[in-house]
């Protein structure tokens, strides 16, 4: 079969021909529909190599759907033929987080090797994916994968960003969206459905800033020298209640710290290496900062839930497997408008 593959630091990424992988006992073989290209992989691959830790060759992709092609011994959960999301953030199963569906935060995977696929296990940019157990598929039923596979992640780590800050997004309320790309587009459509707060979402550009007015940011301001005094002016001077920064880069960081209000939450979603001080006279008084990672299995099902529902959708622009070096490279080059997705099987 055809995958998409890492194979040298510091390299593009390449189409290879690799075996079909064979079914084990208790695993599923799916023939994969759509893969997301998530900003997580291009910071894998910039990694240096005495940083990368991820393995070689790596096949990448962490948002995956596909048919279920073949059923390994004793998995009676699915049949052949049914159309499901993966789960991306594989944990151990045994531990207590895992057992409440958050393996997101397995406190086993680090010790045991354990990866998710497209970060160390084989991911979904492939003709062919093998699922480690079925508790890692989600039924799509009628969602279009190529449409929804990005929620596994650009749909379910923002709205396990979201969900904890809802108590303090009520009526009258502010939030501020930093990035309204894959995951900032999003995020705002998932606020939207949720919270009675005014939305201002933050960009580099006029393109990105007509997407988020598009997917129902009420302000769309430029992230620049002048975007906090502008949150300020919005929210008469007491900053917004919550601040998703989906960029995470030192500059964007800053302005989620300057721009949160007394007992707000800032949530840096973004791997882009910034970090934010916290102490007295530093940040708002008992202002929360968090740095959370993925989501859980029920909040996956929540999240395809309300894609179901109408409330969410990604934009998404598709590429062939051959083609898919190409879209990594318009992703770093920020020409990608909401979610790239493949399709290994045309």
């Amino acid at each position: 079969m055809k995958a998409l593959q890492y194979r040298t630091i510091g390299s593009r990424p390449e189409v290879v021909e690799i075996p079909i992988p064979e079914v084990g006992p208790g695993q599923v073989l799916l023939k994969v529909t759509a893969a997301g290209v998530c900003h997580s992989d291009e910071f894998v691959m910039s990694l240096p190599e005495e940083a990368y830790t991820f393995g070689l060759p790596l096949t990448l992709g962490h948002e995956g759907a596909g048919i279920v092609h073949e059923l390994g011994a004793g998995v009676t959960q699915f049949k052949v033929g049914d159309s499901v999301a993966v789960y991306g953030p594989w944990g151990c199963g045994r531990c207590h987080n895992c057992a409440a569906g958050k393996e997101n935060y397995c406190s086993n995977a680090a010790t045991e090797g354990i990866a998710p696929p497209g970060l160390g296990a084989p991911g979904a940019m492939a003709e062919y994916m093998l699922i480690d157990d079925p508790r890692h598929l989600v039924p799509l039923g009628a969602l279009d994968p190529v449409k929804n596979v990005s929620l596994t992640d650009a749909g379910l780590t923002p709205y396990h960003a979201i969900k904890k800050s809802l108590p303090k997004l009520g009526a009258g309320t502010t939030a501020v969206v930093i990035g309204t790309g894959g995951l900032g587009h999003v995020g705002i459509q998932i606020l939207r459905a949720l919270s009675g707060a005014t939305i201002i979402a933050l960009d580099v550009n006029d393109e990105k800033l007509a997407l988020a007015r598009k997917v129902g940011a009420h302000h769309a301001i430029l992230s620049d020298a002048d975007a906090v005094a502008t949150i300020k002016e919005l929210t008469g001077g007491l900053g917004a209640n919550a601040v998703f920064d989906f960029v995470g880069i030192q500059p964007t960081v800053n302005i989620a710290g300057a721009a949160v209000a007394a007992e707000g939450d800032v949530t840096i979603v973004g791997i882009g290496g910034g970090s934010l001080p916290v102490g007295f006279g530093v940040i708002a008084y008992d202002a929360a900062v968090r740095a959370p990672y993925w989501g859980s299995r029920s909040e996956l099902i929540e999240v395809l839930d309300m894609a179901r529902r109408g409330q969410i959708e990604v934009e998404v622009e598709t590429f062939s497997l051959a083609d898919a070096p190409t879209a990594y490279e318009r992703l770093h080059a920020g020409t990608i408008s909401g979610r790239a997705v493949i399709l290994p099987n045309g």
